[in-house]
């Protein structure tokens, strides 16, 4: 079985700004762009599953705008992890004392005071992989960084991650796609 990790195209905001669970758009131009790379890609008649947050949604509507034979599924489980008051932010400006904070209780501290957990990330993305799992299906998810980097370390069987470091650091371009297989 495959599933196809695609991250959003490139937001319309200044490089440097945190954004995970604010709804912004992406670049109208390379939504465009990633949907023809992957129309061309993608096998017949799969379900594509998006996050809800609008940079997802568009890439969803452009690849099946391209692919009518795709089944579009916008699945919260897939939203990118929120950095609570940090969001709309440079990242610049973020307290280095909350930073370090948050990097020393990786797994349950909240980013931003009132963000979400990693914990909490890898629990309802985890849902989402086993769903698709037990689908038996390929798939495609459109969806964020924080997601398709949880995604990867499940499919080497990690549940949790309890320290910074065991985080995957590579990250996968906007517009562009791992290709799990299971």
């Amino acid at each position: 079985m495959r599933l196809w990790l695609v991250r959003h195209a490139r937001v319309a905001l200044p490089e440097g700004v945190c954004y995970g669970a604010s709804d912004v758009a992406a670049d109208v131009q390379a939504t465009e762009a990633a949907a023809r790379q992957w129309a061309e890609r993608v096998p017949l008649r799969l379900v594509v599953r998006h996050s809800p947050l609008r940079r997802c949604a568009q890439l969803a509507l452009s690849l099946q705008a391209l692919r009518p034979d795709l089944t579009l599924e916008s699945d919260a489980r897939l939203r990118e992890l929120d950095f609570g008051d940090w969001e709309g932010r440079p990242w610049s400006a973020v307290d280095r004392e909350a930073m370090d904070a948050w990097l020393a209780d990786f797994a349950h501290a909240r980013p931003g005071r009132c963000g979400e957990s990693v914990a909490a990330l890898m629990a309802r993305a985890g849902a989402a992989f086993d769903a698709w799992r037990a689908s038996g299906r390929d798939a495609v998810w459109i969806t964020h960084a924080g997601v398709i980097r949880a995604a990867r370390l499940m499919a080497q069987g990690v549940r949790s991650v309890q320290v910074a470091r065991d985080w995957p650091v590579q990250s996968v371009a906007f517009g562009e796609a791992w290709v799990l297989r299971v």
